[in-house]
């Protein structure tokens, strides 16, 4: 792991915005002197949930008013799970308005991204305690959050510091670090789609984003049976490669170099609500299913060979705009997703010049571009595998999804985000239909990703 450690030390060296990561066991005793150097305002503003603030919280602030300096807290309902909505966000910024305090957050995804578009509005630096190794966001640029039923990245500042105190983090539920794994487990379809973008002239892999991520990710990813058993330096592998994660989405601006189409399941899954036994299904979790069915999707594609012979029915098959907004109304009836989902597919729909272009370029690079993309990405069986044995879910009926919903998804989840991925390449080629029942129609056994199937 000293390479993934010297990653970690080369982002925060390269970032923009975020001038340092405290990354260890006791971590949080570093806090006050981190906050001097990073947030010198007299006033903080303590954010957390209920459970966070009882995690690290209530000491972060009990440090900090230690410190000389004056401590003001928000502590918002952790049950149910606090949603990640924009109206929460502006209720934070107004506070930090009111009070004239710079923010500390204190908990994982959803408080982060809340207190980083609340930072964000009101134009002032924040500081994060990671509590959990359970996402990448801690030092990404932009929040994720939901407004007006539907899922986007609003642009605002990374945090200027991290803590990070694997003490703290060890006592989160394991689950959570299974939720961390499945959402760097990602990381693969997003390089892998990130590729084929490249290879196909769609969008320019970023050398320097694109190598943080990838170039350490299977050490990151080695040994996920440690994580179940709360071992400490797996879980500050995981961590760093969350952070690493984050900082190369900090360098890009974008969240290219950790979102793919497996994110595309996930935004999908949690605009819709999905939840298991009343309790939402957790970011990772669902970038972990989505994982092994791209996993699925690409083992089905790599067996292909597209020839000149394909590009003639594929153009004649080519959809009309038209034709895109209404297979977008047909998607999500009555949904507020649908409008904003219009303007997504419509975005990326090429012309058909252009998709001529596209596949004239597909067949041409195919051997070099298959050769490129077979040898970094795991069986879907083999990714399922590593999910189970960390404890988080691989099969989407883990997470309430049956293989004819999933089947359905795939064509869904391709019309939410203007990113090509290879849900487009197959859509390009008129090949998703094929794709998805050859991997995932009941009764279909299929070869290496047999395994996703079983129940």
């Amino acid at each position: 792991m000293a390479e993934a450690a010297t990653a970690l030390a080369r982002a925060v060296h390269g970032a923009a915005v975020t001038r340092e990561v405290t990354l260890d066991a006791g971590a949080l005793a570093a806090l006050p002197a981190v906050a001097r150097r990073h947030v010198p305002a007299a006033t903080l503003l303590v954010v957390a949930d209920d459970r966070t603030w009882e995690a690290a919280g209530r000491r972060a602030a009990a440090l900090l008013a230690g410190d000389g300096r004056t401590v003001e807290w928000l502590v918002l309902p952790g049950t149910p799970r606090l949603k990640p909505a924009t109206d929460h966000a502006d209720a934070i910024a107004a506070r930090i308005a009111a009070g004239a305090a710079l923010p500390v957050a204190v908990g994982s995804g959803v408080v982060n991204d809340l207190v980083k578009r609340a930072a964000g509005v009101t134009g002032v630096p924040y500081l994060v305690v990671a509590t959990a190794a359970s996402m990448d966001g801690y030092a990404a640029s932009g929040a994720a959050l939901h407004e007006d039923g539907f899922k986007r990245t609003f642009p605002c500042p990374p945090p200027v510091a991290v803590v990070a105190d694997i003490d703290v983090v060890a006592t989160a539920p394991a689950r959570m670090a299974a939720w961390g794994y499945g959402d760097l487990a990602g990381k693969i379809v997003a390089g892998a789609d990130w590729i084929v973008a490249d290879a196909l002239e769609e969008e320019a892999i970023a050398a320097g984003p694109f190598g943080l991520v990838q170039e350490n990710l299977q050490d990151w990813l080695a040994a996920p049976e440690r994580l179940r058993g709360g071992a400490r330096d797996a879980l500050r592998g995981l961590m760093e490669g969350l952070l690493v994660t984050g900082f190369a989405m900090q360098a890009h601006g974008t969240s290219r170099p950790a979102s793919g189409s497996d994110h595309q399941f996930s935004h999908l899954w949690e605009m819709e609500g999905l939840s298991v036994d009343g309790e939402p299904v957790a970011h990772g979790a669902c970038v972990g299913v989505g994982c092994v069915a791209m996993l699925a999707l690409y083992e089905w594609l790599l067996a292909q060979a597209p020839t000149g012979a394909d590009i003639a029915p594929a153009l004649a098959r080519h959809p009309t705009p038209e034709r895109i907004a209404a297979e977008v109304a047909a998607a999500f009836p009555g949904s507020p997703i649908a409008g904003a989902a219009a303007i997504e597919a419509t975005a990326k729909h090429p012309t058909p010049e252009r998709l001529r272009r596209r596949l004239e370029r597909l067949v041409a690079i195919w051997p070099t571009l298959r050769a490129r993309l077979a040898p970094r990405l795991p069986s879907a069986r083999e990714m399922r595998r590593r999910l189970a044995a960390c404890g988080g879910p691989g099969h989407p009926e883990e997470i309430g999804i049956d293989l004819a919903t999933l089947a359905a998804d795939c064509r869904r989840a391709r019309l939410i985000r203007r990113r090509y991925t290879a849900l487009d390449l197959l859509a390009d080629l008129g090949w998703l239909d094929r794709a998805i029942a050859a991997t995932f129609a009941p009764g279909v056994s299929w070869s290496r990703g047999e395994a996703l199937r079983a129940g």
